[in-house]
């Protein structure tokens, strides 16, 4: 499995970071497990990285206009395609999905690598734009990133930020327009290049019955037409199939419930001014820190409530008389289970049912003679887990992918021996690491503790199942493993 190449500078990096979730996510979907998705996108992604710093090496040294060619993320999923396509050729097909090699071996995928002006339409068209245009559009349309996250990655003004979107998006409808024209068409297809271009400029246009009849039939002016079409919301779809091919819709849906996910979890992005961009990010985190604050009451009423004596006699109740701690069993009596070091000989009196092990002194509640059950203490705060979520006896793989001098990534993978519902996974770093960014699930981090979560597609998991995800983080000095992982507050082996 090839190492993942280093990062040349700071922005870099950063780009990493953002383009790593993308690829895995993509890879994902084309293969049978995480192993092989994992190897996938490290494949893919050294061999994407590759080919774009060859192409800005060429454009640096060479004179006259630049080469066409994708932005970063566009440009590494495809290179997903590529390596997929070679497994295929080379007898690895088995580690792919089986609808995908269905595909590669058809004549769909020969579109994509075939002739240049055969290829999809918004393939070209993506990569006739200058790469900053084409790369705001992507992240917005295609990766549903929140508009003024795009715009100060791109370094445009937040205000200005939809203006400048929809002037690419007349810019790529322009391209697509061109390339639909030098497309080689037969006589029929020419002779409805102007009504469609009509046709999908208006939001209110009607389409004639035959051009209808026309677009169900042929996939080139179908496609042609839902890169020209604007309005209606199809620009996403249109992309996400003309650049990917195999998989785009789904694709873009699993961007989408990221993007979600990364808007519920707890890390909006802040405003310039220092205030919280994304109301339903901080209405989110306003109903957290309420549940945070009633689960704290109910755990103080529950603790006041268990310490309070109950079940005992009136007159004990009055006199305020200590319970009898001494053990019911004589010299001669067989001694109970031991309840550890510095504790008493479990014994239960049938008057008072007095748990043992109670430190001497302490108020004790007293039952009618109930046995008492040993509780199990929760790192995480009493009262803040959901009623769906489960404990259950888990193990923990800890794999450090790759690393760089002030980065890292890693996975996580958590088999449970219990069905899950819903999952929360925590540990904590040694060093001062910071998680920057995670996939397949989000993130919260309180100091060395970190906290992921489910994600709407991923909190379900069979019995003696396996969940995963995988990260970015920061380090300095030290990157040693994280230790004190848990599975919705039950304790898991590190493997």
């Amino acid at each position: 499995m090839p190492d993942l190449p280093t990062p040349q500078d700071a922005a870099e990096a950063a780009l990493f970071s953002e383009c790593w979730d993308a690829v895995l996510s993509y890879a994902d979907l084309c293969t049978s497990g995480s192993t092989a998705a994992n190897q996938l996108a490290r494949e893919a992604f050294a061999l994407g990285i590759r080919e774009a710093r060859a192409a800005e090496e060429s454009t640096r040294h060479g004179a006259g206009r630049r080469a066409s060619r994708l932005p970063r993320i566009p440009l590494l999923l495809t290179a997903v395609r590529t390596t997929a396509a070679a497994w295929e050729a080379v007898g690895q097909g088995h580690k792919l999905d089986p609808d995908l090699r269905l595909w590669l071996n058809s004549g769909k995928a020969a579109r994509y690598t075939g002739p240049p002006l055969r290829r999809p339409i918004a393939l070209r068209g993506l990569r006739d734009m200058q790469e900053p245009d084409a790369a705001l559009l992507w992240l917005a349309e295609v990766e549903a990133l929140p508009l003024r996250a795009v715009a100060r990655r791109q370094g445009l003004d937040p205000a200005a930020a939809m203006e400048e979107l929809n002037q690419v998006r007349g810019l790529f409808r322009d391209r697509c327009h061109r390339n639909h024209l030098d497309t080689p068409m037969d006589a029929e297809c020419r002779s409805y290049v102007r009504l469609l271009d009509a046709v999908t400029r208006s939001p209110v246009a009607e389409t004639p019955e035959d051009l209808s009849r026309h677009l169900a039939t042929c996939v080139e002016c179908a496609e042609a037409a839902a890169c020209l079409r604007l309005h209606g919301g199809g620009l996403p779809a249109a992309l996400a199939q003309g650049v990917i091919g195999w998989g785009g819709l789904a694709y873009l849906e699993r961007r989408r419930r990221a993007a979600e996910v990364r808007m519920g979890a707890g890390r909006p992005v802040p405003d310039p001014d220092g205030e919280w961009g994304d109301p339903a990010a901080n209405k989110a985190r306003t109903l957290r820190n309420g549940l945070l604050v009633a689960a704290v009451l109910v755990s103080a009423l529950a603790l006041a409530v268990s310490l309070m004596p109950f079940g005992e006699s009136d007159d004990s109740a009055q006199g305020g008389l200590p319970t009898d701690s001494t053990p019911v069993a004589g010299a001669g009596s067989p001694a109970g289970p031991s309840a550890g070091p510095g504790t008493s000989p479990s014994s239960t009196d049938t008057g008072t049912g007095t748990p043992s092990g109670t430190p001497s002194g302490s108020a004790k509640p007293s039952g009618g003679g109930t046995p008492s059950a040993t509780t199990r203490t929760d790192p995480e705060p009493q009262g803040t887990s959901s009623s769906t979520e489960r404990t259950a006896a888990c193990e923990v793989v800890y794999d450090l992918v790759n690393q760089w001098p002030d980065g890292f990534q890693a996975t996580v993978t958590v088999t449970t021996a219990e069905a899950l519902d819903s999952w929360r996974v925590a540990w904590s770093f040694r060093d001062g690491q910071r998680v920057d960014q995670m996939w397949d699930a989000a993130v919260a981090q309180d100091g060395p503790r970190v906290t992921a979560s489910a994600a709407d597609y991923n909190k379900d998991v069979p019995a003696a199942g396996s969940l995963s995800f995988g990260f970015l983080a920061s380090w300095q000095n030290k990157n040693t493993a994280p230790y004190a992982f848990s599975l919705n507050g039950e304790a898991c082996k590190l493997s």
